[in-house]
């Protein structure tokens, strides 16, 4: 049986420090994203990014309307990692990208691989890509992408039992894998989506963190306990 030192050590690592510790393969590194106070390192519209209670806050009103999506976004690039966090929403819709590009600073638009989630009962977990191929694993699907983008897909699960697991308007957990072309999303420790992106030049190494206030009706997203393990 072959043992992923990668994940085993991540593992470990959550539930027991948040410093640098080495396995028999391989040494993994706990970073957080967010120091609970303040938006240091994070860019984005002011009007609709705060920090409120030890939380991200992203939220729109009737005074504070957007046109567009709109992302704050993470001053460092990533690879392979585990991106671990909680997030509640109310009303909307959000996700978190990664692996993204940023393609205007001024008005803070990204493109890139997104976990989704939503007020909603249909996409929270889902693979969508922003800027790009949209919708590439719906809940429950395992999708091989090949090099010319053809999909090849099968169902591990129903949406309607992954939605089962999802608090309505209350904290959930999320955690997102990406390590070479293989991305997996989680929402409160069930799999909600299982990729392999092969397509040549539309699939993603390596890329920026931002998370999403989506154009339309008021929403608020909260997110905190945002962690990150990687190879240093």
């Amino acid at each position: 049986m072959q043992i992923n030192f990668f994940a085993l050590a991540l593992c470990l690592l959550f539930f027991a420090c948040k410093t640098p510790m080495k396995t028999s393969k391989e040494q993994v590194e706990i970073i957080s994203l967010f120091n609970g106070e303040n938006l240091d390192k994070w860019t984005g519209d002011s009007r609709i990014w705060s920090v409120e209670n030890g939380c991200i806050v992203g939220r729109t009103t009737d005074e504070n309307q957007i046109e567009r999506n709109t992302f704050l976004i993470f001053e460092t690039p990533f690879s392979d990692f585990e991106l671990r966090f909680k997030y509640k929403i109310i009303g909307g819709n959000s996700g978190v990208q990664y692996r993204s590009k940023v393609l205007d600073e001024d008005l803070f638009i990204v493109g890139g691989y997104q976990a989704d989630m939503e007020a909603g009962t249909q996409h929270s977990g889902i693979l969508y890509e922003e800027k790009g191929r949209g919708i590439l694993a719906k809940r429950g699907e395992a999708v091989v992408v090949d090099e010319k983008g053809q999909k090849s897909v099968d169902q591990f699960a129903n949406s309607e039992s992954i939605q089962e697991n999802i608090k309505s308007e209350q904290w959930n957990a999320y955690r997102i894998v990406a390590h070479g072309n293989h991305l997996q999303h989680f929402i409160n420790g069930h799999k909600t989506i299982d990729v392999i992106d092969k397509e040549i030049e539309k699939k993603s190494d390596s890329g920026i963190i931002a998370l999403q206030v989506h154009k339309g009706p008021n929403m608020e997203v909260y997110y905190k306990d945002i962690m990150i393990g990687k190879k240093p």
